[in-house]
């Protein structure tokens, strides 16, 4: 069956047609767990993945085995509820399906492309604080994405036509999309503030301060991060593999800063010290991490865009990078016979 097509609900919505491989990619990245129904040609109904043996056995330990039914569907979302699928391996895009008057909100310069009933709208903020102050919500939205380092205005992606329409939104660099359902996740979501990709309107896109002040000053984000708010679906990005961690209370767990991505409130975050001033100086991992303590779930990046962005940095020329990553022994002459100089 690994050559069939598949189908996932995720968050109340049909995703696909996919591949075995995107399935199980969602199952590793935890954008679905064990309970998440799927389908394909040979099932008769909607079926539980813990219950499908060829998806079942890449369930890490008891992941599933005692996990509770998804949710019902529930009508009325205050967000726009949009339907999706996530394409692509290492460099993702998600595409997005609005029926007539629905919108998709988005950083600008994400938009891959889109059909010819797709509106676009340039607001301030995020347009979820218009819709309840008026003039002033507007301003108080942007005024918090300023002091996040985001430009105040952001895109509004709408429905303008008769049918369904499609747009979709690239990763920035590689890694992977992830797809997070607020109302499955309590409501609001604590992220790193680039890693925001885009969202149903209605999701707010705001700030979420640090209490401690060791948190703000060496936690590698900053003393903000970024707040997203509401019952609807928004995506967010990391470099490389994205791995999910679901810690139960008590549980600690110590990250390098930029390898964080996203945690649920629940989750306290904190700055520690690395102990030994010989590895803090020389170790190369930096003087501080993060000491994550349950419960809730954090999601972790194996490439943050740091340390993609320093090695290449380093690598180039005007930098005193060398060839030596290439294997040349001939160094400069090497250059200039390969017309690199």
């Amino acid at each position: 069956m690994a050559d069939q097509q598949w189908y996932m609900a995720i968050g109340g919505h049909q995703v696909g047609p996919v591949s075995q491989d995107d399935v199980i990619t969602s199952l590793r990245n935890g954008t679905i767990d064990g309970s998440t129904l799927v389908f394909t040609a040979g099932l008769k109904n909607w079926t539980p993945l813990k219950d499908v043996p060829e998806l079942a056995r890449y369930l890490t330990g008891h992941a599933g085995a005692a996990a509770a039914p998804p949710p019902p569907i529930v009508p009325g979302r205050q967000a726009h509820d949009i339907d999706f699928r996530i394409l692509g391996t290492e460099m993702q895009f998600v595409e997005v399906e609005l029926d007539p008057g629905e919108s998709a909100v988005a950083e600008a310069g994400s938009m891959m492309y889109m059909t010819p009933g797709i509106q676009m709208e340039t607001i301030f903020g995020d347009g979820s604080s218009q819709q309840r102050s008026g003039v002033m919500g507007a301003l108080l939205g942007a005024g918090k994405r300023l002091i996040t380092g985001e430009s105040l205005f952001m895109t509004v992606f709408t429905n303008a036509g008769a049918g369904k329409q499609q747009v979709s939104f690239a990763a920035p660099y590689p890694g992977k999309i992830l797809a997070m359902d607020l109302k499955q996740l309590g409501g609001h979501l604590v992220c790193q503030k680039d890693s925001f990709l885009c969202a149903a309107r209605g999701v707010s896109i705001g700030i979420a301060f640090q209490r401690k002040i060791g948190v703000g000053l060496f936690g590698g984000e900053g003393f903000i991060m970024q707040r997203l708010e509401g019952d609807g679906l928004c995506f967010v990005h990391a470099g490389g593999t994205v791995h999910p961690v679901d810690l139960k209370a008590g549980d600690t767990l110590r990250v390098d800063t930029g390898c964080l991505v996203a945690l649920q409130p629940s989750v306290g975050y904190d700055i520690q010290f690395v102990g030994k001033i010989k590895t803090a100086l020389f170790g190369g991992e930096g003087l501080f991490f993060a000491a994550l303590t349950g419960p809730g779930r954090v999601w972790l990046q194996s490439l943050p865009f740091s340390r993609m962005a320093d090695r290449i940095y380093k690598a180039a020329p005007a930098a005193g990078g060398s060839r030596r990553e290439a294997g040349s022994i001939l160094g400069g002459l090497g250059d200039l016979m390969d017309g690199d100089s």
